[in-house]
């Protein structure tokens, strides 16, 4: 097919026909939705010219592939990427300005995909975009949810959760692969290694286009939909809404045992259905079974995907006939885990009862590893106590992490400290096992969306300054280091700066009726909301200087104006985490119609918040707030897209806040609170006693005492209060005086202009580091071992 993109009236002429074609209207009656759909189609057919040839690339080459299982791929808009990477955006903004079209509006109708929730998903999406750019053949695996985590939405100030139906309307950038369907079983019962009478589920493919930038090579990221299998013989209702639950929704909830089956159900699917689509395919490639894993690593993102580990023994040995130690050779030779973890709580377990109904064959199978592995560990003189702790099953659950750890040839943290918490502390006795396996690949993030895309007018000022070929290669930004002190670079990048608080500004007016000033510090935490961020220590602070401003003339005088803003969402059943949300709420309504001080001090919960609304939060952000408990934040993303576009980090020595603060100095961050070898020795001591600081700081009492008033019931809020005065996990009051130190320092600096902008342009060239194509490069490189799509 010839290239619709060549040149603007090209494109203009194919346009035109398309329109006409789909919706059969012309250029001046198309709706927005209209004019959105008709741009990606073009687009989707001119990109499978690539992707078939990337494909024919790959076969004809007898290629390795890595195949990454996600539960999440937060994808964001893939018209922006899609259009960027190909290199179609400027001929489609062209001819669109001939048009009298604004491409932004255009782009904006396409809905955020509801692949994922946080940082696990967002991370994904990064990976396959960088790996698609680099020219290696990864393709990723997930579920087709027909609703996403959720739409949020505040009512009395409270998150309400309403459907995500993001499919409601076409979405033009998959395609079914009916041809390639895989039948899944559940329940029934085991006899002789064959499962008897197992309710079947048919699970179809639908892939999506993954374009790498500029070098036509096109991947895909396979998911998952569930439909009514023909095996299945009995169809009754409750068949159908099983069929229909398993890929309705991203997390379901599971706090009853309904629940937790839908989430195992969901877990053997993507998990099932991708590994045997791996090996049909190497066995149709007329390639032995016996060396899947010369062709083929399956990358474990989190313990989601665990059960392809024992689903693959599973078809080995039953199916193909191998035995267990020809199986078990393979499988440990294919499979790689990525912990994105520190919290022991959050380390995957599912109850044996729920698991050996739901999964019988698959249960006998770990089981089998389980008693192999206990001879392992009595061949290495392990403890009779940690045996009991490092096994595959313990008294009533199945351990997932555990049996990534025992089956993977490769087991790897995502940034130095979360790594290094691994190996000495969490995972301690595993890596004492198997210490070769264990190593560190920091997170990064795709420059191409997340400063390129969102940020033009930054990403002109670097071109300006350096040239562009630091897109291709962002190490190359740090360049930027020369106009360190150069007075008229700094003037431009406070500039670009006050045109993003302006872009953000307009939005949340429109979305909030909140109007900000763009000339006061704009202090951002967006992410999950969970005790461990301590989005909770912010509000205190913020409590805290609103009461300053209004008793202290001094401390009002010298205060700089300073708007926090705040997204994120709460799993719906979080109680602690929705009614920190509800706080956040409450007292913004009070300090932003205080007259006396909300010239200088505003709060704002954005609603609903996703990848769009991430690309207004990131660039118009002064200060990034990065305050988790240090020791448990495994890495962050968002303090990378941060970095890269300007902001400062005030935070903790957690996570990769560590190698952002060794990358730009430390002079160019705001760091407080204790390290994480405080943290852990303070579990350890278990002295720590919170009430005691609440007792002897006069500030946290007025804070407590602000926040009882909020609300006609005194009571209202007590379960967080309570909650802070006697357990305190993630050591709020511990990290309380430091953190106000640290946001008093923070507006000082900001008031030494020259200094500040100087600080924020030292960020933004040593961000180089960060960039997603640099984890994936040395994923390759330690890892997968793949060779290059060379089109």
């Amino acid at each position: 097919m010839d290239n619709v993109f060549i040149n603007k009236d090209t494109f203009k002429g194919a346009y035109i026909l398309s329109l006409s074609h789909l919706f059969n209207k012309k250029i001046e009656n198309a709706t927005l939705y209209e004019k959105y759909a008709t741009l990606a189609a073009l687009v989707n057919k001119q990109l499978r010219t690539n992707y078939e040839l990337t494909n024919e690339y790959v076969v004809k080459h007898n290629m390795k592939k890595t195949i990454y299982f996600s539960m999440e791929f937060l994808m964001g808009r893939l018209i922006t990427s899609n259009l960027m990477n190909a290199g179609y955006a400027q001929v489609v903004k062209e001819a669109f300005d001939d048009f009298g079209f604004d491409l932004n509006e255009i782009e904006h109708a396409e809905s955020d995909a509801g692949l994922g929730n946080g940082g696990l998903g967002r991370l994904a999406a990064c990976f396959l975009d960088s790996a698609a750019s680099l020219s290696l053949p990864l393709y990723g695996n997930s579920i087709r949810y027909k609703k996403g985590f959720f739409v949020q939405r505040f009512e009395n100030d409270q998150q309400k959760e309403y459907p995500d139906a993001w499919l409601n309307k076409p979405f033009y950038w998959e395609e079914r692969k009916e041809d390639e369907a895989i039948q899944i079983p559940y329940f029934g019962y085991v006899k002789d290694i064959k499962l008897i009478d197992p309710v079947w589920v048919k699970a179809v493919p639908y892939d999506v286009k993954v374009v790498g930038a500029d070098n036509n090579v096109v991947t895909h990221l396979r998911l998952w939909s569930t439909e009514k299998s023909e095996w299945q013989t009995y169809q009754d209702n409750e068949y159908l809404e099983m069929v229909d639950k398993i890929s309705e929704s991203l997390y379901p909830d599971d706090s009853t045992e309904q629940g937790k089956v839908l989430r195992l159900q969901q877990q053997y699917l993507f998990s099932a259905a991708g590994i045997k689509s791996a090996i049909l395919e190497h066995k149709k490639l007329g390639r032995d079974v016996r060396d899947l894993h010369k062709f083929y690593t399956f990358q474990v993102n989190d313990t989601h995907p665990t059960l392809i580990i024992p689903e693959l023994m599973r078809i080995l040995m039953d199916e193909e006939n191998l035995g267990y130690d020809e199986a078990w050779n393979i499988v440990t030779q294919s499979v790689a885990y990525t912990n994105h973890t520190i919290l022991a709580e959050a380390l995957e377990k599912w109850n044996i009862k729920i698991f050996r109904s739901l999964l019988p064959r698959i249960y006998e199978i770990i089981q089998e590893m389980n008693r192999r592995f206990k001879i392992v560990l009595e061949e290495n003189q392990v403890p009779v106590e940690k045996v009991y702790q490092m096994q595959l099953i313990g008294a009533n659950n199945v351990r997932m992490a555990n049996i990534c750890i025992y089956a993977s040839f490769s087991v790897n943290g995502v940034a130095a400290l979360h790594t290094e918490i691994l190996k000495n502390i969490e995972l301690n006795d595993f890596y004492n096992l198997y210490p070769d396996k264990f190593n560190n690949k920091t997170n990064g993030i795709t420059h191409r969306r997340w400063l390129i895309h969102i940020n033009p007018e930054l990403t002109s000022l670097i071109n300006n300054l350096i040239g562009t070929e630091w897109q291709k290669d962002l190490s190359l930004i740090k360049k930027l280091v020369a106009f360190k002190d150069d007075q008229k670079v700094l003037d431009q990048v406070k500039a670009m700066k006050l045109s993003k608080k302006r872009q953000l500004i307009q939005k949340i007016y429109e979305d909030t009726n909140v109007r900000l000033d763009e000339n006061a510090i704009f202090d951002i935490q967006i992410k999950r909301l969970h005790e461990y961020k301590r989005q909770l220590l912010n509000a205190l602070n913020i409590i805290h200087t609103y009461l300053r401003l209004k008793k202290d003339p001094v401390f009002k005088k010298n205060f700089h104006p300073q708007n926090f803003i705040f997204g994120a969402k709460a799993a719906p059943s979080y109680i602690m985490a929705k009614g920190i949300i509800e706080l956040i709420n409450k007292m913004s309504k009070v300090i932003n119609n205080d007259v006396e001080t909300n010239h200088l001090l505003k709060v704002v919960f954005v609603e609903n918040y996703n990848v769009t609304y991430a690309e207004y939060l990131f660039p118009a952000a002064d200060l990034s707030e990065q305050i988790s408990t240090a020791s448990k934040e495994a890495s962050g993303t968002g303090n990378m897209k941060f970095m890269l576009n300007g902001a400062i980090t005030i935070g903790t020595m957690d996570g990769a806040n560590v190698e952002i603060v060794a990358e730009a100095g430390i002079e160019n961050a705001v760091i407080f609170g204790m390290s994480a070898e405080e943290v852990t020795r303070r579990y350890k001591e278990n002295g720590y006693k919170p009430r005691k600081i609440y007792d002897e700081d006069v500030r946290l009492q007025e804070i407590f005492e602000f926040i009882r008033n909020l609300t006609p019931n005194k009571t209202h809020f007590d379960f967080i209060l309570q909650n802070l005065l006697t357990s305190d996990y993630f050591f709020v009051m511990a990290d309380f005086a430091s953190y106000v130190e640290a946001q008093e320092n923070a507006n000082k600096l900001y008031q030494d202009q020259k200094s500040w902008w100087k600080m924020s342009l030292m960020n933004i060239a040593n961000a180089g580091f960060f960039s997603s194509d640099r984890t994936i490069q040395q994923y390759n490189d330690d890892i997968w071992h793949l060779d290059y799509i060379k089109l």
